[in-house]
């Protein structure tokens, strides 16, 4: 079976569990327990696991209510109980939504039945549990798209910031995990699966190179699974980057990150004292916090960001700190994406690029924008939206290098250049100076809407004062003939 055939096996387990009581999102997270149970044996790591907890052991046990029994022990007290870091954090608070022990005899049976001694076998698990996570997001009712980035979306993102052997890079909002998962497999494919780099820089790549900040224990805890199963043993803290955890976070060669939208809880502003311009806006205080994480050493540290419109223009502090995000980084991208690719509904979305310099103003010179939103397919189940859909994006980006050719022959540098020859209505330049002319917001960049005629018959302003003025009336003289016979 393929992974995409065994994820679906797996999904599909979750509607006999639903007489149960069990949502997806908790099914995804009682997979997250059992599955890395099934892992430690196959990864022949299961000595950090008590004997009595052991794949080995559980799969043999007859009686149902002696195995749920034995399960729920398990998730109480495995936390705890072994010395291993990623196990006791994958089980710090576990606990089992099933109610009937026959469930959990459903699960353990089918994921013991799996053929995973195949070629492969580490991609082939961790293909499964990433398909599990992006239905789990699809699932709209589980809440969980908040903490998934379409998968399109991070790869042409990775590629184009292009990450390299002995780079730190990190995300300040990972959720489960997937933009640092994208890099590292990105530089692996880059270096023959590591084989290429000596002892000292395989270990960097595999326990220093990616890192990540989660505010909510089960993102984090997928989290700690998705990146032990792609072969990381990465820092993943559970915690808010808008404390003062977050000054700890510096320093960084690159950030990836698709911060959680809306204003912090009460709207209260950050609780930590480094941010030059502290607002109740959670976008921009992460904002600040990217640019302000980069190194400032190298010239060379870069971020690309994913933020919702109101980041574009917002006055009093979203001017300001759009000003010290140019003043400090050369800002030279935005792209304006299109509307129905995240799972709330209605939320207009950028990216920006962004590299950090090395004095502390007047690095911006010019910004590009690629509207890819105006005059673009409604993405949806019938038009899914796919890496194809940024080819004309990556051209102009990269000066006419076409996604085919991306990974090998870009390696991220910018040329102005080579992007002032694209053609593309969608790709546009705008100055520092006209920037500042307007104000400093970015909202800028869209081509017409060729949906909205200029020729439409709508009449001339004043015949369309008139003509409300005069429906007002009459409706002013309904209202009081009312009031009359009210009277």
């Amino acid at each position: 079976m393929s992974a995409e055939q065994i994820a679906k096996k797996l999904w599909d387990l979750c509607n006999v569990l639903r007489d149960d009581g069990v949502t997806y999102h908790q099914y995804l997270n009682e997979l997250t327990y059992i599955l890395f149970l099934r892992l430690s044996e196959i990864k022949k790591f299961d000595t950090d696991i008590p004997e009595r907890y052991r794949w080995s052991n559980l799969k043999v046990i007859k009686d149902n209510k002696e195995l749920f029994d034995t399960y729920r022990d398990l998730l109480a007290n495995l936390g705890t109980l072994s010395t291993n870091e990623s196990i006791t954090e994958i089980y710090t608070n576990a606990s089992t939504t099933l109610r009937k022990p026959v469930n959990l005899r459903t699960l353990i049976s089918n994921i013991d039945q799996i053929d995973w001694f195949e070629d492969e076998e580490q991609d082939k698990i961790a293909s499964i549990y990433e398909e599990l996570l992006e239905r789990n997001a699809g699932e709209k009712k589980s809440g969980a798209g908040q903490y998934f980035t379409p998968r399109p979306l991070i790869n042409v993102m990775v590629d184009l910031m292009a990450p390299k052997v002995g780079e730190r890079w990190n995300d300040p909002a990972a959720g489960t995990f997937g933009f640092m998962i994208a890099a590292s497999e990105y530089v692996k494919n880059k270096h023959d699966d590591y084989f290429e780099l000596n002892q000292k820089e395989r270990d960097f790549q595999v326990n220093d190179a990616f890192s990540g900040c989660e505010l909510v224990q089960d993102a984090h805890r997928l989290a700690l699974m998705n990146a032990k199963l792609h072969g990381l043993e990465s820092r993943i803290v559970m915690g808010d980057t808008m404390t003062e955890l977050g000054k700890s976070f510096k320093n960084y060669d690159g950030v990836l990150a698709n911060p959680p939208f809306g204003t912090k809880q009460g709207g209260e502003r950050p609780s930590r004292d480094d941010f030059t311009i502290p607002t109740s806006n959670k976008q921009l205080n992460f904002l600040q916090h990217i640019y302000r994480s980069l190194n400032s050493k190298t010239g060379t540290a870069r971020a690309a960001v994913v933020l919702p419109d109101n980041v574009l223009f917002e006055d009093g502090d979203g001017r300001k700190i759009r000003k010290d995000l140019m003043d400090k980084c050369d800002l030279h991208t935005i792209l304006r994406l299109p509307t129905g690719i995240f799972y709330a509904a209605g939320v207009k979305t950028n990216v920006l690029f962004f590299t950090r310099g090395k004095k502390e103003t007047g690095n911006t010179k010019r910004v590009w924008f690629y509207d890819m939103r105006t005059n673009s397919p409604a993405y949806g189940k019938r038009t899914p939206f796919t890496r194809v859909a940024f080819e004309d994006f990556v051209k102009a980006y990269t000066g006419g290098i076409g996604l085919d050719h991306l990974k090998d022959d870009f390696d991220g540098v910018i040329d102005d250049g080579k992007r002032s020859a694209i053609e593309d209505e969608r790709w546009q330049q705008f100055s520092r100076e006209s920037i500042v002319a307007k104000n400093d917001t970015l909202d800028i960049g869209l081509i017409e809407d060729k949906s909205v005629s200029k020729n439409s018959d709508l009449g001339e302003p004043i015949d369309i004062a008139r003509e409300a003025a005069s429906e007002l009336d009459a409706i002013k003289k309904e209202l009081d003939k009312i009031i009359e016979l009210l009277g």
